[in-house]
């Protein structure tokens, strides 16, 4: 399994993602989940993915040959929605090929999903969620931000505190504690956690990290969190209505 966030603000994009895959508890390993696609000053996009490893490395590869025959490609194509089309349509094609082997596949879940990010001149910065299918949507106002993989332990955290003027530090904050929420409550999402952030009309990756189990900040902020959450949990008033 994995974890992949995402949010579109007005100050940017944050990308986030683990980089744990396992098909089984004595085989677990580590793989990146993040392509970015750069021409500093004209576009940058970043991919996340989550899904059968098979299918979305295949897809990267492809869009990767696309990239470099100089044909319709991440370099060059017109918008963040042609991106997200393309990216669609090379990831339906993977799967419908994975899934014509006959019977012996038929158990075997070819599914992937991406977020397609990223900003290209001309153009504000954009964020879409692509499907298995190769349809997608884009993020709004009301939803900056979007999850991929095992999304529901760490989805409470962003819904309360990201908005479309949250700053990125502190969403990248947000983020962080997202990842820890997950991590806690379900051992196929793990270190090391890929960042990266897009400023609006950098046109460039302006910050990239990685964190692994000797950062010294996420363990602190892990730990802060679990001492705060405890603590406010103390301070609440139990219900007058109930009786020992």
């Amino acid at each position: 399994m994995t974890y992949c966030v995402a949010m579109s603000l007005e100050a940017g994009l944050l990308f986030a993602s683990d980089s744990r895959t396992n098909a089984g508890l004595d085989h677990v390993s580590t793989f990146s989940k993040m392509s970015i696609v750069e021409k500093p000053g004209e576009r940058v996009i970043v991919l996340l993915n989550s899904g059968n490893l098979a299918t979305t490395q295949t897809v990267v590869s492809k869009l990767g040959k696309l990239n470099a025959q100089g044909d319709t490609s991440l370099l060059t194509v017109d918008s963040m929605f042609d991106a997200a089309r393309l990216v669609g349509e090379v990831l339906r094609g993977v799967i419908r090929t994975h899934t014509s082997g006959g019977e012996e596949q038929s158990s075997v879940d070819f599914s992937a999903m991406f977020l397609v990010g990223g900003q290209i001149a001309g153009e504000a910065p954009r964020l879409f969620l692509v499907y298995p299918q190769g349809n997608c949507i884009e993020t709004s106002d009301d939803t900056p931000f979007f999850q991929i993989g095992e999304s529901k332990y760490g989805k409470p955290i962003i819904d309360r505190v990201v908005k479309p003027e949250t700053a990125l530090d502190e969403a990248l904050k947000c983020a962080l504690v997202s990842f820890d929420s997950t991590m806690r409550s379900n051992l196929s999402v793990g270190l090391p956690i890929d960042l990266a952030m897009v400023r609006r009309d950098a046109l460039a990756v302006s910050f990239r990290h990685r964190i692994d189990s000797s950062d010294a900040y996420f363990g602190a902020l892990r730990n802060g969190w679990s001492q705060g959450l405890r603590k406010v949990f103390n301070e609440l008033p139990a219900p007058e209505w109930f009786k020992v």
